[in-house]
C-alpha cells in the first residue's frame, strides 16, 4: 500500500534529477567551450609560427561552429525561470479566416512537429479535431525534452499569415490567423484548489489520427473552468478516466500560471485567456505574398526565409526573445 504524500516525493526527486542534470550539462557545455577556444588558439599559433595559410579555412571553420555554440550556451543560460526546464504542452486553434485558417493550424503544427524533431524532442499528440473542409479546427501536443517549455514559451500568442489562398478560386491574397497557448507540464501537486461547483466537464468523441479507440467510445474530455472560461481536452489516454486526470492536470497548470504571472492571491481573481485571435493582436506575421517575411512584433526580428521558418527552423525567433526578456527584466 502506496504511503501518504508517495507521489509528492516521487515528482521531487524528478525535479532534483532534473536540476541535477541540467547543471551538469551546463558545466560540461562550459567545459567544451573552454576547450574549442584553447584549440582554435593553438592552431592559430601554429599557422602564425609556420606561416601556413592553408590553415586558414580550417581556422576560419573552427570560429564559425564556436561561435554558433557559444550563442546556444548563452541562450541555455537564460533558461532560468522556474518552468522552463520542464516538458511542455502547445495548443493551437484556428482564429478569423474559416478553412484558410484551419490550413494555417496544420502548417503551424507541422512547423513546430519539425522544430522539435530537430531539436530531438518526443512528441505526443493529446487532442487533435479536424478542420470542416481542410486542415486542423485544433490540435494539443505535448513536447518534451530539456527546456521544452523555456523554448517554446516564446510562441504563446496569435500568428499571422499573409498569402494568395489555395482555397481562393480568384487567387486574391488573404490574411488568417492561429492562436497558440504553451503551459508547462507540471507532475507534481500544485496549490491550486478548483471548485467542483466551478466545472463543466463534456465527453465526446476521439477524432483525428491514430488510437485505438478513435471515432468508437466518447472517451475524450472536455473540462471549462466557468469562472475564467478556461478550456482544456484531452482524447489521448487509454480510457475516460485517464483522460480527465490528464485535462484537470493541464487546467490546474494553466491556472497556477497565471496566477504566478499576474501575482494574484486568490484563484478567484484569474479572467482567463482574454487575447482576441484577430487583427491588432498578433505577436508575429508570416507574409508570402507580395514579399516574402517573418517578422516578430515583440522583438522585430526578422528573418526572409519563409519556408525555412515554416519547416521548423524558428530557433532565431526562440532565442531573440529570451534576449529581449532578459533585458526587459534587468
Amino acid at each position: 500500500m502506496e504511503q501518504p504524500g508517495f507521489w509528492d516525493d516521487v515528482a521531487k526527486s524528478r525535479n532534483i534529477s532534473r536540476e541535477l542534470k541540467e547543471l551538469e550539462d551546463s558545466v560540461s557545455g562550459y567545459q567544451k567551450l573552454e576547450n574549442d577556444y584553447e584549440d582554435i588558439e593553438t592552431l592559430i599559433e601554429m599557422a602564425s609560427e609556420e606561416a601556413d595559410a592553408s590553415l586558414i579555412p580550417e581556422i576560419g571553420d573552427m570560429l564559425t561552429t564556436f561561435k554558433e555554440e557559444f550563442e546556444t550556451y548563452r541562450i541555455s543560460l537564460l533558461l532560468s525561470d522556474e518552468f522552463d526546464n520542464y516538458d511542455a504542452v502547445l495548443t493551437l486553434h484556428a482564429g478569423a479566416g474559416g478553412t484558410e485558417s484551419c490550413d494555417w493550424v496544420s502548417m503551424l503544427y507541422r512547423m513546430y512537429t519539425r522544430w522539435a524533431d530537430k531539436k530531438g524532442y518526443k512528441i505526443e499528440v493529446l487532442d487533435y479535431l479536424d478542420g470542416d473542409e481542410a486542415g486542423i479546427k485544433s490540435v494539443t501536443i505535448q513536447v518534451s525534452g530539456p527546456n521544452a517549455y523555456g523554448y517554446l514559451k516564446s510562441e504563446k500568442g496569435v500568428h499571422r499569415l499573409v498569402r494568395i489562398s489555395p482555397f481562393n478560386a480568384a487567387g486574391k491574397r488573404q490574411t488568417s490567423f492561429a492562436s497558440c497557448d504553451v503551459i508547462p507540464e507540471i507532475e507534481e501537486d500544485l496549490d491550486i484548489e478548483i471548485n467542483d461547483d466551478d466545472l463543466r466537464i463534456d465527453t465526446y468523441r476521439s477524432s483525428g489520427a491514430g488510437g485505438q479507440h478513435i471515432n468508437k467510445t466518447s472517451s475524450a474530455i472536455r473540462i471549462t473552468h466557468l469562472p475564467t472560461g478556461i478550456v482544456v481536452q484531452c482524447q489521448n489516454e487509454r480510457s475516460q478516466h485517464m483522460n480527465k486526470d490528464k485535462a484537470m492536470q493541464m487546467l490546474k497548470s494553466k491556472l497556477y500560471l497565471i496566477k504566478k504571472q499576474e501575482n494574484l492571491d486568490k484563484i478567484s481573481d484569474i479572467r482567463g485567456e482574454i487575447l482576441e485571435n484577430g487583427f491588432g493582436s498578433q505577436i508575429r506575421s508570416y507574409v508570402m505574398q507580395p514579399y516574402t517575411m517573418v517578422k516578430d512584433h515583440r522583438t522585430n526580428v526578422e528573418s526572409g526565409n519563409v519556408t525555412a521558418v515554416l519547416d521548423g527552423d524558428i530557433d532565431l525567433f526562440m532565442n531573440s526573445y529570451l534576449s529581449w526578456c532578459n533585458k526587459t527584466e534587468m
